[in-house]
């Protein structure tokens, strides 16, 4: 009895003991807060009409999107035109307004190709980019006056000078822009001519210098745009005068010449340069050959009154 206790004793000492149940693990409870939209339970009824509506909107979508593709809003656009047109929704009459410099045959090739168009057809914003490719053109506005006439408002734009450019001559205006080509022989003397690189960026500013000094307008003949920095004015009577750089300056040179010029007359002179770049002095120059001597102009004769009555008194 005491060796089988023994027995089962050393068995029970040498065996594994028995594993404890691991506990069971609990789930973390549900966030409530930290941003996160707390899922809603819809009822059957409205998740069922959910998705009827979507699927609604999808189909909808896909029969407007076959009718754009097959161009029936075209077709049915253009029926309704036409239908109009029948109605007398024609264009028969243009009228045209503004209309002074700019080629009126141009003008007309243009807007003639909505004549006969059923009203609601006519490209208006179309014709209008055609009508300001035209030079002289600066803005021009279309509209239809129902029934049948297409209203067409031009604004042109205002000749400031003459371009030299390439041996060639253009009329341009006080942006830049050029408008049409000049014939030599018929050239306008009351704009200036102009000549310079880049000078076309300039002309807005060469207007406002001529217009601050309103007795020298009419002399000025033309103007230099000098190194892209400053002018040479031209004159009438043949003298070029030099200016300053920078705005203020040159208005304040030419401020002063036009008063030198009404104390003491230095136009038609013979004076064939005349230099203000510096506003300290004013250079002149009396000759176009440098060295060449300046001769005083000869006094005319004087005419003895007592000869003249002798040589009528002597008999022949």
């Amino acid at each position: 009895m005491s060796r089988a206790r023994a027995q089962v004793t050393t068995r029970s000492g040498r065996g594994t003991p028995a594993r404890a149940k691991p506990a069971a693990r609990r789930r973390p409870p549900a966030k409530t807060g930290g941003g996160l939209m707390p899922r809603i339970a819809l009822p059957d009824g409205v998740a069922r009409r959910l998705k009827n509506w979507t699927l609604g909107l999808i189909v909808t979508g896909a029969i407007v999107g076959g009718l754009v593709a097959m161009g029936v809003p075209q077709m049915t656009g253009m029926a309704t035109a036409h239908g109009l047109g029948q109605m007398g929704f024609v264009v028969h009459n243009i009228q045209l307004t503004g209309l002074k410099q700019v080629d009126r045959d141009t003008v007309y090739r243009i807007v003639s190709e909505a004549h006969g168009q059923d009203m609601p057809l006519v490209d208006l914003a179309k014709l209008r980019a055609e009508l300001l490719q035209l030079g002289w053109i600066e803005d021009a506005r279309v509209s239809r006056r129902l029934p049948d006439t297409l209203a067409i408002d031009l604004v042109e734009r205002v000749p400031s000078a003459v371009l030299q450019r390439n041996q060639q001559l253009f009329l341009i205006d006080d942006k830049g822009h050029v408008l049409s080509a000049v014939d030599p022989h018929t050239m306008p003397v009351s704009l200036p001519l102009v000549i310079g690189d880049g000078v076309e960026g300039h002309i807005g500013q060469l207007r406002d210098l001529i217009a601050s000094q309103a007795p020298l307008k009419q002399l000025i003949e033309g103007a230099t745009w000098v190194g892209q920095r400053r002018w040479d004015l031209r004159f009438q009577s043949g003298e070029t005068l030099s200016l300053p750089e920078g705005d203020k300056a040159a208005l304040d040179a030419l401020a002063l010449f036009a008063r030198k010029d009404q104390e003491a007359r230095l136009l038609g002179q013979g004076y064939v340069h005349i230099d203000m770049r510096d506003p300290t002095r004013m250079v002149v120059r009396t000759s176009r050959d440098p060295g060449s001597k300046i001769v005083d102009p000869t006094p005319p004769p004087v005419v003895d009154p007592n000869a003249a009555d002798t040589n009528a008194s002597t008999p022949a």
